[in-house]
């Protein structure tokens, strides 16, 4: 994939087709250009022979296709820079009340091969527009930016009745997180 954005997009989609009602996505950029991208979710979680699997480009629980090639090219995409990624999980069938999946994948954002961040703003917007239902919080940090999203507070802030997917509300969310990219520390 050409951005971690695009790898933001396709794990938070294996978290929501998991079963997810949480999600947290997180870009922190340490001080010495570590990125460390992380995505939570609170869904079925995976067996152990699963995490095991799923970093093989063959491996796929979908139906739909033989291959699965979201966290193995996140995996190289880590690697290419000396990082590495990643995942733990506790599967429902053992965990019924604490399950769930985190992946996590570091970057050294001054190697030549660092894949761009990319456009998070329309990655978050998309995610939260299909699929409102699920809550997520979102925050990337670097030395200059501080930014944040957080679906329980803003429905708290609408109230009843009004879904995350209007298109008035998803047009304040991408100009809320634009604004928050641009005040720099």
């Amino acid at each position: 994939m050409k951005e971690l954005s695009l790898n933001v997009l396709d794990i938070t989609q294996n978290s929501i087709t998991a079963g997810a009602n949480n999600i947290d996505i997180s870009l922190i950029l340490d001080a010495h250009g570590i990125l460390t991208l992380s995505i939570t979710d609170d869904g079925c979680g995976m067996t152990e022979e699963t995490v095991r699997n799923v970093i093989n480009p063959f491996y796929t629980t979908r139906t739909t296709r033989k291959v699965g090639m979201g966290i193995p090219l996140l995996k190289l995409a880590s690697e290419q820079t000396g990082g590495q990624l990643t995942i733990s999980s506790k599967h429902i069938s053992e965990h019924p009340s604490d399950h769930g999946t985190v992946i996590s994948a570091t970057f050294d954002t001054k190697h030549l091969d660092f894949t761009p961040v990319g456009d998070m703003v329309s990655t978050i917007c998309t995610i939260i527009q299909g699929h409102p239902e699920v809550d997520y919080t979102f925050r990337h940090e670097t030395g200059e930016i501080s930014v944040q999203l957080d679906t329980k507070e803003l429905r708290a802030a609408l109230g009843e009745g009004i879904p995350l997917s209007e298109f008035e509300v998803i047009n304040w969310i991408a100009e809320f997180l634009r604004e928050q990219y641009q005040n720099k520390n």
